[in-house]
């Protein structure tokens, strides 16, 4: 029998529903789900560091060993850096607000706006955020660390206790923080991370100065006393080893790509409230 001559099928009295849209891999992620996961990672460190928090004399043991380390190593003194501060009562509360107040929200302000505009970053990003503060645990597990404020062979003062504002109390009834997990300095490795994020999702030639955030960290973090040098380089040296495992995705590195991971990730959410 011809084709012409054959019967037609009868239209079927539903059309086939198809499932929603799948996020594309540069999509953007489920919002309840990254905030369960991040509070998740929060609560997880958190815990972690209070649970390394009884080993008190190995933790100054260590802090005398980092400190005759940076001596023997030629670093410049931490005790020069907060005399210079110390000239300045404007500067010297600068630097503890500074300490106090922008970690936690600039690197929440960063997720945010990266989640929000940059989909196909965010995903790098969080990976690179979770490697990073994962190592930093384990090493605040592996060697508690009492910071250069509570050592009395740097002559050093704390500055927060001293011109406020304050960040942390005694540390023998301090149940909200760990002040003996120094190292690494996650104030100079988020700060570092936020650099990165802004530097590789923005288009501006003044992208760079964002370099200014990690270096300005380094800087309040050592003038106030709460981080050695050290404490900064390990950080930094975490990162850079997060970053050599965990690269972007090629559609980023390639020219055009950081619209194009906008343009993939506003079109999946089209594609998923209209699919």
């Amino acid at each position: 029998m011809r084709l012409l001559d054959r019967p037609s099928r009868p239209a079927r009295p539903f059309p086939r529903l198809r499932g929603p849209a799948r996020p594309s891999p540069g999509g953007r992620p489920r919002p309840v789900r990254e905030l369960v996961l991040i509070a998740a990672l929060f609560g997880v460190y958190k815990l972690g560091r209070l649970l390394s928090s009884g080993r008190v004399s190995e933790a100054f043991g260590n802090a005398h060993r980092v400190w005759d380390m940076e001596r023997a190593l030629d670093l410049p003194s931490e005790t020069d850096v907060q005399h210079g501060l110390l000239h300045s009562e404007f500067l010297v509360h600068a630097a503890n607000c500074y300490y106090a107040f922008v970690h936690f929200p600039a690197m929440a302000a960063f997720l945010l706006w990266i989640y929000l505009r940059r989909p196909a970053h965010y995903r790098w990003v969080r990976r690179i955020v979770v490697a990073l503060t994962g190592a930093g645990l384990v090493l605040h597990l592996v060697v508690p660390l009492a910071p250069p404020r509570m050592l009395t062979a740097t002559g050093l003062i704390d500055t927060g206790a001293r011109y406020g504002p304050a960040v942390y109390g005694a540390p023998q009834t301090d149940t909200m923080a760990n002040q003996y997990a120094a190292m690494p300095s996650l104030h100079i490795g988020w700060a570092a991370v936020i650099a990165l994020g802004l530097i590789a999702a923005s288009r501006t030639r003044w992208r760079w100065l964002w370099i200014l955030h990690p270096v300005m960290t380094f800087a309040v973090v050592v003038a106030t006393a709460n981080h050695y040098w050290l404490d900064g380089a390990v950080a930094l040296a975490l990162l850079a080893v997060a970053t050599a495992f965990l690269r972007p995705p090629r559609a980023l590195c390639r020219p055009g790509g950081v619209q194009a991971g906008a343009d993939r990730g506003a079109g999946t959410d089209q594609e998923a409230r209209t699919g």
